[in-house]
């Protein structure tokens, strides 16, 4: 597909999956800007329902950028440890507060590079915490789902998720960054599957290019046939 094939191939298919999905997520639950980036950065390599299991207690403890500085690491690694990665997520837990006191007054900063300079805040969680925390759509962030479905949808070939932030924030409005993760990591965890994708129930299986592939695998298997 050339550029502007793919973008009305993204308008059809963020119209249609508005309509299927009413309501998106769950996605990491925050109430304020630093428990929204503590909580997505915990959500590396992690599920959102585990991240908000763990955070419901974490948040009563840890209030402020300070908490976090002056956390004990130890203590710190057995409070996420279900998260995965508890060791380097707690380090970098403990250097984001200490930035954050240091360099920012306690306060979560709304710009993308001030973000960026905080620990274990990569372009997903600097793009998602201006997005919702501040209404800035700096950037689409790309998670494993969206890597995942983008390249099935036609959209993007690029073998980063830094590389597909771009490809895709030039075919998406600004806008429609945050709505385009959101749906995308939505269907991808109903529909959208890793191995075996619905594609007999997808909304979007008549303008997707990476369904016949599928549907070919799917057939082979009935038979009994290799694939």
């Amino acid at each position: 597909m050339d550029n502007e094939t793919k973008k009305k191939n993204i308008r059809e298919a963020l119209r249609r999956l508005r309509k299927a999905y009413p309501v998106t997520g769950p996605f990491v639950a925050w109430s304020n800007p630093l428990e929204l980036v503590v909580g997505t950065a915990l959500s590396a390599q992690c599920t959102d329902e585990r991240v908000n299991m763990v955070t419901k207690t974490l948040f009563r403890k840890y209030k402020t950028a300070c908490d976090y500085a002056e956390a004990d690491q130890n203590v710190l690694e057995k409070e996420i440890y279900s998260t995965g990665f508890y060791h380097n997520k707690a380090k970098n837990l403990r250097g984001m507060g200490t930035v954050l006191v240091e360099r920012f007054g306690g306060k979560v900063p709304d710009t993308l590079e001030s973000l960026l300079a905080l620990p274990g805040v990569s372009n997903k969680t600097a793009y998602i915490v201006l997005a919702k925390a501040f209404g800035r759509q700096e950037g689409v962030a790309v998670d494993t789902h969206v890597f995942r479905l983008a390249p099935r949808l036609g959209w993007s070939d690029a073998k980063t998720a830094e590389k597909m932030s771009v490809e895709l924030g030039e075919l998406f409005p600004k806008k429609d960054y945050l709505d385009m993760n959101e749906y995308l990591i939505t269907h991808g965890r109903a529909v959208c599957s890793p191995r075996n994708p619905k594609c007999d129930i997808c909304v979007l299986s008549d303008i997707c290019p990476g369904r016949l592939r599928f549907v070919v695998k799917n057939e082979k298997r009935k038979k009994g046939e290799r694939y």
